[in-house]
This record gives C-alpha cells, structure tokens and sequence, in this order.
C-alpha cells in the first residue's frame, strides 16, 4: 500500500556539490530517479536561523511530500544514504551540516509506538533520539521552519497525535512568533 509521506530537507554549509541550495536540488534529483518513490509536491525553499539559536550559518529548509511503498525504515536508511553521498559528515546533533533529509511524518502513523513517540518527545534532552523512525518527527509542531513549508505541500495533514492540522499547528503562539524569521527563497514549479 503507497503511503503519503512528509519530509523536511535542509542545509546550511556547502557541500562538494556546492551551496545548501545546490545540495538540497541534488538530493531532490536523487530521490526523483528513484522507481518506489513518486514526489507529489515540493515547497519553496525557505532561508531559516539555526534552532536552538547559535552563531552558524541560516538553514535552508524546504518541505517536500512523497509517496511510496517503502517502510519508514527503508527510507531512514535511504535519506542516511543520500546525506553521506551529498557530503554530511557524522557530527553533534544541530551543528552546521550540509544536508539533513528529516522524516516528519509517514502517513497517519505514529511510530515506533504511541508511547515511545510521547516518551521522545517529553524526554527533557531535546536531542533524544532512537535509531528506528520516529513519526511524526517529535518537534515538527513547534518548529516553524517546519511547518511554514508545509503549509505549501500538505496543509490539511492531520498530526495523528495531537489531532491538529498543519494549518492549525502553524497558529500556535510559539510558532506565530518564530515564523517571522521563516523568509521563502524560491518556488520550484
């Protein structure tokens, strides 16, 4: 059965490819030849400051919506492929990267499990994380440079935990407030 996936792309140090947005395209490029994966909408790209705040370079981030018929396992280890081949080097969790592909949502799955998924996300390490997906990513509901994309690509999907559209979690007050810092780059037809 084909799965209506969400996934976030960023960067924001060059590549041997070359800038993040050189290496965002690549990846895209990548992930378009493949035969089990269909993308159905891209967003803008979006120029984003660094969360948690810090003197590196603004992120370029954009949102993308796939389908396939691939586990959420497969495409982790597909997504690890493609940023070790676009030049990602192993390193601490948020420093500078040349690219990050983000699994942010599988369908209406919430995986490994609706308690582990909780345990994540109110683990107090905001770098908590395991080596099997978790879906929806833990922080996608208060990261404007997240949903801001999305709104472009999915804006009806429906957070299967918190019961709340995208639309609906991008009008938080956290995110309202964040999202001016969110500016779009360019629009990909």
């Amino acid at each position: 059965m084909t799965e209506d996936i969400l996934i976030g792309l960023g960067g924001n140090i060059p590549s041997h490819i070359g800038s993040p947005i050189d290496t965002i395209e690549r990846a895209l490029a990548i992930l378009e030849r493949k035969d089990d994966i269909l993308i159905s909408a891209k967003s803008a790209m979006y120029q984003t400051a660094p969360v948690p705040v810090s003197d590196q370079p603004d992120f370029i981030n954009m949102a993308v919506r796939i389908e396939t018929e691939l586990s959420a396992q497969s495409l982790l280890a597909l997504f690890q492929r493609i940023e070790v081949g676009c030049g990602r080097k192993p390193g601490e969790r948020w420093s500078a990267r040349t690219l990050d592909i983000d699994l942010l949502a599988y369908g209406n799955k919430i995986l490994p499990s609706e308690d582990v998924w909780q345990q994540v996300v109110d683990d107090k390490d905001p770098a908590a994380f395991l080596p099997e997906p978790v879906v929806p990513h833990p922080r996608l509901h208060k990261r404007a440079f997240v949903l801001v994309p999305l709104l472009e690509v999915a804006p009806n999907w429906r957070h299967p935990k918190l019961k709340k559209s995208v639309q609906q979690l991008s009008e938080g007050e956290f995110v309202k407030a964040e999202s001016a810092g969110v500016r779009k780059l360019s629009q990909f037809l």
